[in-house]
């Protein structure tokens, strides 16, 4: 190529360059509503009343928010501390929820790329033959050209740009939901390792029912043999035994479940090498959490953030709806060279450019762009409904939590003491029947009532553990590993060191 053709190529090049740079000047306007986050549709205070308690504060200052407590500081069981370790490394929930961002990302980056031209390399041959009018063999035509293409859509009117806006909100959207994925994980498998601990209990306060209720049988049997007892007696001493028997074989089936939940939330069998498990009664779980104001929900717990993220998505989509009633502006170019023959392709004189630049308009889509219009804005209107509905519901989760917290102590402890006096009586109305004084149904009616109050305390004991880790979920506590952590991004996977290899040792 000589000079000559080399200085024409560069004015066109530079040409092309105003025209792009006054093209990229006017774009950037933009069709999309201000937004307004809607009002949160709830008090400005949790409820208060006998059912609420709520903790003071400390000597050293305010307590910690559940976001700042670890779970591993909330939880002190250390067998559930692995077992919540095992879940966040293999879950198979978790990890889905991660791809969905990986995937989510990429498609915020290939919305974002139409904003720029497109630039490709082109090389072209072609070979063609005409007749001639006087019936002679006629002409054949051959050509090449290469060089390069441009092609540009010029977001004069936002388009583009409220596309790219609506597709990175619903990548912080997805981002949202998995947090929230993996703090509802860590309450779930709590819940589920607390739920298998009470089955423990009953079963072993079943089996000692069992156990005594067959020894009292064997005791009226003899009486019964001798004369000494009727066969009402006998029948219901028996029946209690069944009974027994039953409830013992109906959890033995609801302990296996239970196993079997806790293994599909942690992604594998239980593992041999876990660390004994401390009883029901024995959990160290924290419950003193300040609630805060119901406005602090609305940074704390991710599944409002989603929601907001996607009411944002949806007011992008209105500027994008909006833009299509604007003419849709293209520029494309290209720059190389063509020549008759092969050869002379990248000699001089074979230099070939064209300039596209191209306008079209709307003007009769029968609807459409109106309808699409419609859609976006009532999609935005379901959106708002559902960020409120999102709200309200993490306000009544909440206080319900609140209201559990406030009151499952004092009825523990009232249950406590019932179980204590119930097992007194079966005491008494044993030693009152072998001594003649009363008769069996006594100690049927004792007997029954300490099983019963027992089984009322082993499910009162789970309700309030299970109140407070949900309470902690609900006030979108179980992100960071240990308190003084620094919180990770929605869109981080937790670290690879909380593998089921994890050693203390490391930490």
């Amino acid at each position: 190529m000589n000079r000559s053709t080399l200085m024409r190529a560069r004015r066109s090049c530079a040409r092309y360059a105003m025209v792009a740079a006054l093209a990229a000047a006017l774009a950037g306007c933009s069709l999309q509503p201000i937004f307004s986050r809607p009002a949160a549709p709830v008090a400005g205070q949790f409820p208060s009343g006998d059912a609420y308690k709520y903790p003071a504060a400390g000597e050293g200052g305010t307590m910690l928010p559940a976001t700042e407590i670890g779970w591993r500081d909330f939880m002190g069981d250390p067998r559930l501390q692995r077992l919540v370790e095992i879940a966040l490394y293999n879950n198979r929930d978790l990890r889905v929820a991660a791809l969905n961002v990986q995937q989510m990302q990429a498609q915020y980056r290939i919305q974002r790329a139409q904003l720029f031209p497109s630039v490709g390399a082109f090389a072209d041959a072609s070979r063609s033959h005409a007749p001639s009018s006087s019936g002679s063999s006629g002409n054949t035509a051959q050509s090449y050209s290469a060089g390069l293409s441009v092609a540009w859509e010029i977001d004069f009117f936002g388009r583009l740009g409220s596309l790219k806006d609506a597709a990175l909100q619903q990548y912080f959207a997805t981002a949202y939901a998995r947090q929230g994925t993996e703090i509802l994980l860590v309450s779930q498998v709590a819940d589920q390792y607390l739920t298998m601990l009470a089955y423990d209990e009953l079963l072993a306060v079943t089996q000692n029912t069992l156990k005594s209720s067959q020894d009292y049988y064997k005791l009226v049997k003899l009486q019964f043999d001798t004369g000494t007892a009727t066969e009402l007696t006998l029948r219901q001493s028996e029946g209690v035994v069944e009974q027994a028997r039953a409830n013992y074989t109906g959890y033995v089936r609801l302990r296996a479940q239970a196993e079997n939940g806790l293994v599909l939330l942690i992604g594998q069998p239980l593992p041999a090498d876990l660390p004994p498990p401390a009883g029901l009664g024995n959990q160290a779980i924290l419950s003193d959490i300040p609630a805060g104001l119901p406005s602090d929900l609305l940074t704390r717990r991710p599944d409002i953030q989603q929601a907001e993220a996607t009411l944002r998505a949806a007011n992008a989509n209105i500027g994008a709806a909006r833009a299509a009633f604007f003419p849709n502006i293209t520029l494309t170019g290209s720059l190389g060279s063509a020549s008759a023959t092969l050869g002379g392709l990248f000699s001089g004189g074979s230099l070939a450019w064209s300039f596209l630049p191209s306008l079209v308009a709307p003007i009769f889509n029968a609807g459409a762009n109106q309808a699409n219009l419609d859609v976006a804005k009532l999609q935005k209107d379901i959106n708002i409904a559902t960020y409120e509905k999102t709200i309200q519901t993490a306000f009544r989760e909440v206080a319900d939590g609140l209201a559990a917290r406030g009151t499952y102590d004092d009825q523990v402890g009232s249950l406590e003491r019932y179980t204590q006096s119930q097992q007194r009586q079966l005491e008494l109305a044993l030693m009152r029947y072998k001594s003649g004084i009363d008769s069996y149904l006594t100690v049927l009616t004792a007997q029954t009532g300490y099983y019963a109050a027992q089984q009322t305390l082993v499910t009162a004991r789970l309700n309030r553990l299970t109140g407070v880790v949900d309470l902690y979920r609900a006030l979108g506590g179980g992100w960071i590993r240990r308190t003084g952590d620094a919180p990770r991004s929605a869109d981080v996977p937790p670290p690879r060191a909380w593998s089921p290899t994890y050693s203390e040792g490391r930490s």
